[in-house]
C-alpha cells in the first residue's frame, strides 16, 4: 500500500468508515445476525468500537449515543423496523463461532 502521512491516512480512514456505516444503513435487509456468522462483526460491534475510540480519547460517548451513531435513528426504532427475529440456523451458526462472538 502506498505510504501516506498520518493526517492523510487517517482521513482515507474515516472516509472508508462513514461508507462502510452509509453502506450498512442502506442495506437494512441484512441483519446484524448474519453480519456476525459471516464477517464477525455487525453494527453494535462498529457502534462498540466507537465509544471504545471515545473512551480512550477521553470523550463522553454513551452506547446509546455510539449506537444511533452507527445506525442513524435510536437502536430501538431500527430494531422495530428492521430487525427480525434469529431463525434457529441463524442461531445455531452463531452459537457455533469459535470465537464465542
Amino acid at each position: 500500500m502506498a505510504e501516506f502521512d498520518p493526517a492523510t491516512q487517517t482521513e482515507l480512514e474515516a472516509a472508508v468508515y462513514r461508507r462502510l456505516v452509509a453502506h450498512l444503513r442502506e442495506r437494512t435487509d441484512v441483519q446484524n445476525i448474519d453480519l456476525m456468522n459471516l464477517a464477525g462483526f455487525c453494527r453494535n460491534c462498529l457502534s462498540n468500537w466507537l465509544k471504545d475510540a471515545a473512551d480512550a480519547k477521553g470523550l463522553a460517548l454513551t452506547k446509546d449515543e455510539s449506537r444511533e451513531a452507527v445506525y442513524g435513528m435510536p437502536y430501538e426504532t431500527w430494531k422495530e423496523r428492521h430487525q427480525a427475529e434469529a431463525t434457529p440456523a441463524q442461531q445455531a451458526a452463531f452459537t457455533a463461532r469459535p470465537d464465542g462472538h
